[in-house]
């Protein structure tokens, strides 16, 4: 294992070496800084909120780490729209309007970013150590990066570069009571004129989570190891940001045996029962060249992502490895003093997923994407108006593999190719200040995954035996979203609506009176269906005396159903959130913001076949934040509370639920944070 980690490495650092060397003899040598203005990455494009028709929510690290969440997914869940799939805390990943796995896209440093995402029990994977915030996009964004986005867009942004003629050093820690779970990282970066750099290291460590009212759920447990490394030029009109990231994770789960387990020390981190292992070593190279009128970017990226499964007896049964090089080329042209802009974009990606443990559920396969897309904005007055249109071919080829599609199996090696064409239409009107009407409608795709084109055998992990259908067409949605939102200086509103249209929706049902050997057996389906929602929220920030109070009340509710009238998988419950904040700024030393929050969460009472209903519940937390100025940095301290009363609930996207398996009771959790920033001796030419 050790010598196979040091070659995943080593191959990274070469790739990273030659994307610099390329990058230094692209850069021009002229001495004049070059500095971009500061901009809102989208994803799709870069843009002002209020003239996208595009629905968009930025999210920081840094409020994510004052709510007390756990991982990235737990704090993207606070969202209205968002809700995570989750097999206890560690293991969860984002669930978009009721979309999730190949349904929603995820981008890391600019490129796409796959780390198996296809199975439930398969989380993100992400850390949020070295991250400045995640912007998400909800609906489909398949005009500018090709498949995968049928549902959204999650853009992880890292940390920005160290401002100018300075080295930060920024250490941070965090604690929760809950898991008896301990994190921390610390980073250093420097800037100078032309150059910046930045290295950060962390490790986090979450024990056994205890549900409401006590007890303690055995192998729950996570620990991740990260290091991220990063170096940029900035030379003339040339900028380029390249990035390393390698983390080491594992990942405690439970099988139906989970009553077996013998109770170790409290404090315990090891991974005596069944665990993912997933080693990721991820490279991305962001390029902008600045023309004499317009604005070319090239990024590349290449990806290793190992996971590894034990299911017991302390034996290796599952071993996937998975290769991912891409590159992204986005060209962006101003027309018309800048009232009319043009957008082309051509992206590739190559995947190879390999299998080298004993036990395999989706085969050796090479896998090929390549898309282009023309994207035009129009911004006249009030009004703005986008407009998109693109094609996509997917290429899948599987492989011979042994134990799953030998000669003599029901689905052998195949190859499929799987052609796309998308199209965007959408307006952004702001007739005043306190106006914001958008109206997008789009169109999204995704080719069926391995497994839902080639499973053929026992899934272990869940019991029950996999079937897929390598005849399955491509899944294609049309979304139509409308959103309102009223802002003036003590008062905003929102409200949404949004319907999806699916047109050959891929869905996992077990099939009736069928088993193997005992096993339960589930096939891969498709058929037309439908997911509609509405999401609002209504805030009051008073002045005068009670400046520094808001009052913030948000709302969520998503249904989805198949054409012959079964619900949908995994659709979240109906939910309210009121929260009462307060915010005290004093312009001297100290400043402090307090709060506490309602969740309530409607009973889920239209389950998909293969699950249960969830009773209603609802949650309490409240917090208590510190910001301390002194010369040399900021520090900041947040204790924050989450269900406070400890109530036993069941989320339905929980898949611990099948077990009986409570969600996580009262946490006390600690957020510090204390940035060193130092003020470096620049060289400056003399003439």
């Amino acid at each position: 294992m050790l010598k196979k980690i040091r070659y995943q490495i080593a191959v990274c650092f070469s790739v990273m070496l030659l994307l610099l060397a390329t990058n230094a003899l692209l850069a021009n040598n002229d001495s004049t800084a070059y500095r971009l203005n500061e901009v809102v990455v989208t994803g799709v494009k870069e843009s002002k909120n209020r003239e996208t028709s595009i629905n968009i929510k930025s999210t920081t690290v840094a409020e994510m780490r004052d709510r007390g969440a756990f991982t990235l997914a737990d704090g993207l869940a606070r969202e209205a729209g968002v809700s995570q799939l989750s097999t206890g805390l560690g293991i969860s990943k984002p669930v978009i309007r009721g979309l999730y796995g190949n349904r929603v896209l995820t981008l890391v440093s600019g490129m796409r970013f796959d780390n198996q995402q296809w199975q439930d029990e398969h989380g993100l994977g992400l850390s949020d150590i070295g991250v400045d915030r995640v912007e998400l996009i909800k609906g489909p964004a398949s005009i500018l990066y090709g498949s995968d986005a049928v549902g959204g867009l999650l853009n992880v942004i890292e940390e920005k570069p160290a401002a100018i003629g300075t080295t930060v050093v920024d250490p941070s820690f965090r604690f929760h009571s809950n898991t008896l779970g301990l994190a921390g990282d610390v980073g250093i970066k420097r800037a100078n004129e032309h150059y910046f750099w930045r290295i950060r290291a962390g490790a986090e460590s979450q024990g056994d989570y205890t549900p409401g009212q006590g007890g303690r759920v055995l192998n729950s447990r996570f620990n991740t190891y990260q290091v991220k490394a990063g170096f940029g030029v900035r030379k003339g009109k040339w900028l380029s940001d390249n990035n390393y990231l390698f983390s080491n994770s594992s990942f405690g789960f439970i099988l139906d045996d989970y009553k077996t387990l013998v109770a170790d020390a409290r404090w315990s981190r090891r991974m005596s029962g069944p665990f993912h292992s997933v080693i990721l070593n991820l490279i991305s190279s962001q390029n902008t060249k600045t023309l004499k009128s317009s604005t070319f970017k090239m990024n590349f990226g290449f990806q290793s992502n190992s996971r590894r499964e034990n299911e017991g007896g302390n034996q290796i049964s599952l071993n996937m490895h998975l290769i991912t090089a891409l590159y992204q080329l986005m060209w962006i042209k101003p027309l018309k003093a800048d009232k009319l802009q043009l957008i082309i974009s051509h992206g590739s990606t190559y995947e190879n997923n390999t299998n080298y443990g004993g036990r395999i559920i989706i085969p050796d396969a090479h896998m090929f994407e390549s898309s282009v897309a023309a994207f035009l904005k129009s911004t006249s007055g009030i009004l703005t108006v986008e407009v998109g249109a693109g094609g996509n071919v997917k290429i899948i080829k599987t492989l011979e593999t042994r134990q799953l599609n030998a000669p003599g199996a029901n689905i052998l090696p195949f190859t499929r190719t799987k052609p796309s064409f998308n199209g965007m239409l959408g307006i952004a009107l702001n007739p005043n200040i306190h106006w914001n009407i958008k109206l997008n409608v789009a169109s999204g795709f995704r080719a069926p995954n391995l497994a839902e084109l080639s499973s053929n055998g026992v899934h272990e992990g869940i019991y029950r035996y996999e079937i897929g259908d390598p005849k399955m067409k491509n899944e294609q949605n049309l979304n139509e979203d409308l959103g309102i939102t009223y802002q003036s200086k003590w008062f905003r509103a929102q409200a949404s609506g949004f319907y999806m249209r699916f047109f050959n929706y891929v869905y996992i049902a077990p099939s009736a009176n069928e088993t193997f050997y005992g096993f339960p057996v589930f096939r891969f389906k498709q058929q037309n269906a439908a997911i509609y929602g509405s999401e609002a929220a209504f805030s009051l920030t008073p002045q005068g005396a009670l400046k520094g109070l808001s009052w913030n009340n948000t709302f969520a509710y998503v249904l989805g159903k198949t054409d012959d009238a079964n619900y949908l998988p995994y659709m979240p419950a109906t939910w309210i959130d009121s929260r009462l904040d307060y915010q005290r700024i004093t312009g001297k030393k100290v400043d402090v913001n307090l709060g506490a929050g309602f969740r309530y969460v409607f009973a889920q009472n239209h389950p998909f076949v293969n699950e249960t209903k969830t009773p209603a519940y609802y949650l309490m937390d409240a917090h208590v934040g510190i910001d301390v100025r002194s010369k040399i940095g900021p520090v900041h301290i947040a204790i924050v509370g989450n269900n406070l009363l400890d109530a036993k609930y069941f989320d339905h996207l929980s898949r611990f639920k099948n077990y009986g398996i409570y969600n996580v009771g009262r946490d006390i959790s600690l957020n510090f944070q204390f940035p060193l920033s130092f003020i470096n001796h620049l060289k400056t030419n003399k003439k």
